[in-house]
């Protein structure tokens, strides 16, 4: 295995090419038989309806060749696109909001320092690219205009459509439909959704629940870059595109399934914490090794280990906590 995986990312100093290669060989094997799988079921026409069928399929994963033309399906992108025709780049050739602009410029350069795609040297070199994406939607939705976190999520749409116009329309379906309210300058959506987390938490592993309470930590400071990030750089990559491959197709619950299913697993390894630093520290261990990186296990599990939850569960439980959180505010 090379020092650099296939999306670009470098591999870190103390990265486990031994156990990797073991799991990687295992799902090789998985990946071909289900490649076989969507060619029949798209059998070279590009449409899809949504069914039980697709979901099972999307739930086990979507082969890379096929990722970005089922997410532009799923996601509902694909018919704006069709829709709205040339819209992207009339944004583009419009007038320009000189503090959007800055604020987007500022941030070419933190965006995934470590993947050799987005270097200044890299040739094509995808800031470019990035930075037009979120330039038009910061034009397209002014109500969000731009927020740190999206430039991460878009700069991921690019390394799997390699797609300017295409990457514009899934973070449209995202941060407009998918995600409720995570990007505006309040964050209500995003801060409603932890406060959710906290409270399935509570029903479904109450231990955590307590100890979390006990030493007055806020769900927000452990988890508050999963739901920005939709796991980037949290989990592993293929992890983390699995777990969009359901995002898109599901919607924003899947995000409360692996956070449940993280907290759940390490419930143990949780609770020997003693103090407030000790906890923050756990959460962030939680996301690392080999539970998380055998992604095909890890995907069935986030189906089984939290049981069911409802979205007619998740919206109640929206209402009362941003309920809530305005109250307090």
């Amino acid at each position: 295995f090379s020092r650099v995986d296939p999306y670009g990312f470098e591999r870190p100093e103390d990265f486990d090419y031994a156990s990797y290669e073991a799991f990687f060989s295992r799902y090789l094997v998985v990946l071909t038989r289900r490649a076989v799988k969507w060619s029949k079921l798209l059998k070279g026409n590009n449409n899809i309806q949504k069914s039980l069928k697709v979901k099972r399929y999307i739930r086990k994963g979507i082969p890379n060749e096929h990722r970005a033309l089922i997410w532009m399906i799923v996601s509902g992108a694909q018919t704006n696109m069709e829709q709205n025709p040339g819209y992207y780049h009339r944004l583009l050739e419009g007038e320009k909001n000189d503090k959007l602009v800055e604020a987007i410029k500022t941030d070419m350069n933190r965006t995934f320092p470590d993947n050799v795609k987005f270097r200044k040297t890299a040739d094509p070199c995808l800031q470019h690219t990035l930075y037009n994406v979120l330039v038009a939607y910061g034009h397209h939705n002014k109500a969000v205009g731009y927020c740190q976190g999206m430039n991460f999520i878009a700069g991921y749409l690019i390394l799997i459509t390699k797609n300017e116009e295409e990457s514009f329309w899934l973070l449209d379906a995202l941060i407009g439909r998918i995600l409720p309210d995570y990007y505006s300058p309040a964050m209500l959506g995003l801060k409603t959704d932890q406060e959710v987390l906290g409270e399935l938490v509570k029903m479904k592993v109450p231990a955590v629940a307590e100890l979390m309470e006990r030493h007055g930590v806020m769900w927000t400071l452990v988890v508050s870059r999963w739901f920005i990030c939709l796991f980037i750089d949290i989990l592993p990559v293929e992890t983390v595109l699995r777990i969009w491959d359901c995002l898109f197709y599901e919607g924003s619950k899947i995000i409360f399934r692996v956070a449940l299913t993280l907290i759940k697993q390490h419930q143990a390894f949780i609770l020997e914490a003693t103090n407030f630093p000790d906890i923050c520290d756990k959460f962030k261990q939680i996301t690392k090794g080999a539970f998380v990186t055998e992604c095909h296990s890890f995907m069935q599990k986030i189906f089984t280990d939290p049981g069911s939850l409802s979205m007619t569960t998740i919206n109640k439980l929206r209402e009362t906590c941003r309920e809530k959180l305005l109250s307090q505010g």
